[in-house]
């Protein structure tokens, strides 16, 4: 079944961590066998994989952030650094494309291109498989240096922004604050809102998530979050908060981290063997009685984000094993259609929404 994958740190990966993403996850492991770090030789993303498990579509991100804590390779001591570390992450991209491996996604036209190509490959009517469709978008939009200069990023292909990450981010307060939006976060939704730039909520603090969608009328998703009702914590989304994106059209793209799927877990210290994605499954389900239908949630696996199998369900090896979903779902009652929509159709159709104006055709 073809898959689209809301939430994955390919550049980032890539420049911050040191991984050659052609090369198949094994390989990137046994090449970090002698590199300390957390994660290290247990990745579970590379390109080769993505194709193998039929993930042909994902949204791939743009990550810097700059909140005044500095944390080597992702918290910058000054917005100009994270300007230029997101711009390095947007080149990884574009080199990506000019030798064939990804297509970056930036109109109806390009979606419904790459869906069809996909679509195609998946049902075996042609052999060699189409590159991999990026819909870009920033995570922390702490490398704009100032909201006019949003529309440059949006020509160069950014598509959607989380405004915040962890920590007092230049825009809104993210995970582990109270913070609302700041002045620089309010101009932002307006031009993003102008711009038709879809607004990531996923790592909004509860303050800056009220202000947020008070502000801004255009179109939202939380592209890796779960269910706060399962495991309480700030980060995920509360029952009130995923029926408000629900009634604005959104969708919800559920994360792989252990942390997040089981109730005290503890990263560094909690072993994941008590984690399946059957715990995966439970934050879709959560999200599809909520919606009362199953057009809303999706996959956001944010697999690679910061972490490993060491901190991924146990019964995944690398990314080629989403398509054991599928599966677990229908043994859940979940109809073709469901899968499908789960899968990724509930992402292509929220981007058709928001990329009506296009006036492309939609594929068949």
């Amino acid at each position: 079944m073809l898959i689209f994958d809301g939430h994955l740190d390919l550049a980032w990966n890539a420049l911050q961590w040191g991984r050659d993403l052609t090369l198949p996850a094994h390989t990137i492991r046994t090449l970090e066998v002698d590199l300390p770090g957390r994660g290290r030789a247990l990745g579970t993303v590379a390109l080769p994989d993505l194709r193998r498990g039929g993930v042909g579509l994902c949204v791939a991100t743009l990550l810097a952030r700059s909140t005044g804590t500095v944390v080597q390779h992702l918290d910058w001591p000054s917005a100009q650094q994270a300007f230029a570390v997101a711009q390095g992450q947007l080149a990884y991209y574009t080199a990506l494309e000019r030798v064939g491996l990804v297509r970056i996604i930036r109109s109806a036209s390009d979606l419904e291109r790459c869906v069809e190509e996909q679509v195609r490959y998946a049902a075996a009517e042609q052999d060699e498989a189409p590159p991999l469709g990026l819909v870009l978008s920033m995570e922390s939009a702490d490398p704009v240096l100032a909201p006019d200069d949003l529309e440059e990023w949006t020509r160069a292909g950014v598509r959607a922004i989380g405004p915040a990450h962890y920590g007092p981010g230049r825009y809104a307060g993210g995970t582990g604050t109270e913070l609302g939006l700041t002045d620089l976060g309010r101009a932002l939704l307006v031009e993003m809102e102008r711009l038709n730039v879809v607004l990531d909520v996923t790592h909004l603090s509860d303050r800056a998530f009220d202000e947020a969608l008070e502000l801004y009328g255009g179109p939202i998703w939380a592209s890796h979050s779960n269910c706060r009702a399962l495991v309480p914590h700030q980060r995920q989304f509360s029952d009130d908060q995923l029926r408000r994106i629900v009634e604005r059209d959104g969708v919800v793209g559920a994360a792989f981290d252990a942390w997040m799927l089981q109730p005290g877990w503890i990263r560094g210290v909690s072993r994941n063997d008590a984690v399946s994605m059957g715990a995966v499954v439970d934050h879709i389900e959560h999200v599809c009685r909520l919606a009362g239908d199953a057009r809303h949630a999706a996959i956001g696996s944010d697999l690679d984000g910061g972490f490993g199998r060491e901190q991924s369900p146990h019964d995944l090896d690398t990314i080629a094993d989403l398509q054991r979903l599928p599966a677990l779902l229908a043994e859940r009652g979940y109809t073709e259609d469901d899968l499908t929509s789960i899968m990724q159709g509930a992402w292509v159709n929220l981007l058709r929404r928001v990329w009506a104006d296009d006036g492309a055709e939609p594929a068949t």
